[in-house]
């Protein structure tokens, strides 16, 4: 796939998954339909038929790939905003559904802009590991268990609210640290350093060496709160530092290697930005 997107015109994913990701949001208008006689499910069926056949017939592989998944992000993205808006205890379940889908389409977004040599599928960090599923999972199920049973939990609007500026906050400093890293940022941990690779000191990574991380660490606890999830509120908190503490730990190591004492200087500087990670430990 990295093969046919380098071969492509330059740009060409990023339109192509903008438009099949506003496709797919279009869902937006299903209300207007429903108004119009037909019945919320067969709407919905018909819709989601109608979007894929579009697709068949506009698309040829590896594009339908891309824009299969692009659809289904900003379809998910748009039955979140309707959710939102609804007047029902799955409101906040909406605004979960809108990040969610938001996070996922842009990582690949701004990749395809950004640093197309590197885009791929995997861009869409759709299947970015077992473990990050069942989390997904186990969220979902807690949200509905817990909505049945003690619906008054999810109505908890400032803990939500909390919730949703953890998600932007963590949101837009990902994706600012991906901008400023330019072609040096990779969704996968580098061992073998490239001819055009340099260290990004400047901007957001001025303030935290590994404001991507940061970032996603605080929108991944930003959705539980959001949620209002007690126990995976915990449990994300648990894993994801632990996960990025040795992530971090991997990372510069090869930071080290690539770029020996320039890169100490800067780990002497400027903190990880993660709360008690202290990143690799160096023994002179």
């Amino acid at each position: 796939m990295a093969g046919c997107a380098a071969r492509a015109p330059p740009g060409s994913e990023a339109r192509l998954s903008l438009a099949t990701f506003l496709l797919g949001a279009s869902v937006l208008a299903l209300p207007l339909l429903t108004r119009a006689g037909l019945q919320g499910r067969t709407g919905l069926a018909l819709y989601v038929a109608g979007l894929n056949a579009l697709l068949l017939l506009l698309y040829r592989p590896p594009r339908y790939q891309i824009a299969i998944r692009a659809c289904f992000l900003g379809f998910v993205f748009g039955c979140g905003m309707l959710l939102s808006f609804s007047q029902s205890s799955w409101s906040h379940f909406g605004w979960y559904m809108c990040s969610l889908s938001l996070f996922h389409y842009s990582e690949y977004l701004v990749t395809a802009v950004n640093n197309p040599k590197s885009l791929s599928l995997d861009s869409f960090l759709l299947n970015h590991s077992l473990e990050y599923t069942v989390a997904a999972l186990s969220s979902w199920i807690e949200f509905t268990l817990e909505n049945i049973f003690w619906p008054e939990l999810k109505q908890i609007t400032w803990l939500s609210a909390l919730g949703l500026l953890m998600v932007v906050f963590g949101e837009c400093l990902r994706k600012a640290a991906m901008f400023t890293a330019g072609s040096n940022f990779n969704h996968v941990v580098q061992n073998e350093k490239s001819e055009t690779h340099t260290l990004v000191t400047s901007g957001v990574y001025a303030w935290f060496r590994h404001p991507s991380y940061v970032g996603w660490f605080y929108w991944s606890i930003g959705t539980q709160v959001m949620l209002c999830n007690p126990i995976c509120g915990v449990g994300y908190a648990l894993t994801v530092w632990r996960f990025f503490r040795d992530r971090t730990e991997e990372e510069e190591i090869s930071l080290i290697h690539f770029f020996g004492d320039e890169y100490l200087e800067y780990k002497k500087r400027v903190p990880t930005g993660l709360p008690f990670i202290k990143g690799v430990k160096v023994e002179l």
